[in-house]
């Protein structure tokens, strides 16, 4: 298949800001896979349209990285020297995202983790059985608000579970994000698979991703039309197989579009803000506005809507608490990122310090330098 840059994603956001690296006779490429040391990436080919290359980072992008979030990652187009330093293949810029899926890395880091850049949609697999967790996918769906793609959730594995259980999945997870697209499908049984073919587009680019065991896998081979990941018996018990993909990775797909497989996710940790938050919750915002007092802490205060509404059922009380427990995870996470800030800033101080520091001790050394070299070409 011969590709063109625009079936890689290519447009006009990317075309304005790679004018200047054009000028240095650098070449615009997408980064399809991250190996730790180098990158894998699709770059112009002559006759034979694109092909995969080995890159490297330059020492400059690098260093002027303030965080992991900002080095290149799957999905990114950069700005390549080709056969640059020793025949290396060298990534001299990254260019801005259009769009950007991230979380909070695992564990207790205050960084940001990226797991998908530049994609128009965010595609989460699950399904009606044990994976269905609607607690969990409000956190998917305010990181895909973040990030600026389409939610799309796919029910899968529908033929092991009633249809009644199927639709009352989807119908909680519509309630939830009613700008989102929920499809029930079956990849074993191939039931409504057309229901993807829309977002699978020319230059158009799809995240998948979910827990480990709901499918992943088998919708990728079947999308590829080959056995790219190697999918094992599904486990009577727990209805689950054992494959789960272990490598990020972009792939463009024979039919048009492109597809980035993301390994099983454990935890949905949250790297957002105040604004996204009250977005994917308007309703709770809404019921605080009704509270009898502006500084309502809605616990034992009188007049609380909120509490009313919980105690009506019109408000589930599991909602209201994953809503407290989102908080409570953002207002720790401005913390930790203002003091990481704090950090980032008071080392920078510290290395100009040194810098100007030993610039005026070379400046010494230099004027110490020029009387004596004088002295000694006089004595020649």
């Amino acid at each position: 298949m011969k590709l063109n840059l625009t079936d890689l994603g290519w447009n006009d956001f990317f075309e304005q800001q790679f004018a200047p690296y054009r000028e240095q006779g650098w070449k615009p490429a997408r980064l399809i896979r991250d190996n730790k040391i180098s990158y894998g990436a699709l770059l112009e080919d002559g006759a034979n349209g694109f092909d995969e290359f080995e890159v490297i980072l330059s020492g400059k992008v690098y260093h002027e990285a303030e965080t992991d979030a900002d080095l290149p990652a799957v999905g990114d187009w950069v700005a390549l020297e080709v056969g640059g330093e020793n025949g290396d293949n060298i990534i001299r810029a990254r260019l801005d995202r259009q769009t950007c899926f991230s979380r909070r890395a695992s564990g207790l880091s205050a960084e940001e983790q990226v797991i998908a850049a530049n994609v128009s949609t965010v595609m989460v697999v699950t399904e009606a059985g044990p994976d269905h967790s609607p607690r969990r996918m409000e956190r998917y769906f305010a990181l895909i608000s973040r990030s600026g793609a389409k939610a799309v959730v796919l029910i899968n594995k529908a033929d092991l579970f009633e249809d009644a259980d199927n639709q009352s999945a989807a119908e909680e997870l519509r309630a939830l994000n009613p700008d989102a697209d929920v499809h029930v499908i079956s990849v074993k049984r191939r039931k409504n698979l057309k229901a993807l073919k829309p977002y699978f587009r020319r230059g158009e680019t799809v995240a998948l991703i979910g827990s480990s065991g709901v499918g992943k896998s088998a919708l990728v081979n079947l999308i590829l039309g080959e056995d790219w990941q190697w999918v094992d018996e599904v486990n009577e018990v727990t209805g689950k197989g054992r494959h789960t993909t272990t490598a990020r990775e972009l792939l463009v797909l024979e039919k048009g579009g492109i597809l980035i497989d993301n390994p099983g996710i454990k935890e949905v940790q949250m790297w957002t803000d105040e604004t996204t938050l009250r977005e994917r919750f308007a309703d709770i915002d809404q019921l605080a506005l009704q509270c009898r007092f502006q500084d309502c802490k809605h616990g034992t205060d009188a007049g609380c809507a909120i509490r009313a509404a919980v105690e009506a059922g019109t408000l589930g009380a599991d909602r209201y608490e994953g809503y407290l427990k989102l908080e409570d995870e953002i207002a720790k996470l401005r913390k930790q990122r203002k003091k990481r800030q704090m950090t980032v800033e008071r080392r920078n101080k510290r290395d100009h310090k040194i810098k100007a520091r030993n610039r005026v001790d070379r400046d010494d050394l230099q004027r110490e330098l020029k009387p004596r070299a004088k002295e000694h070409r006089s004595h020649e």
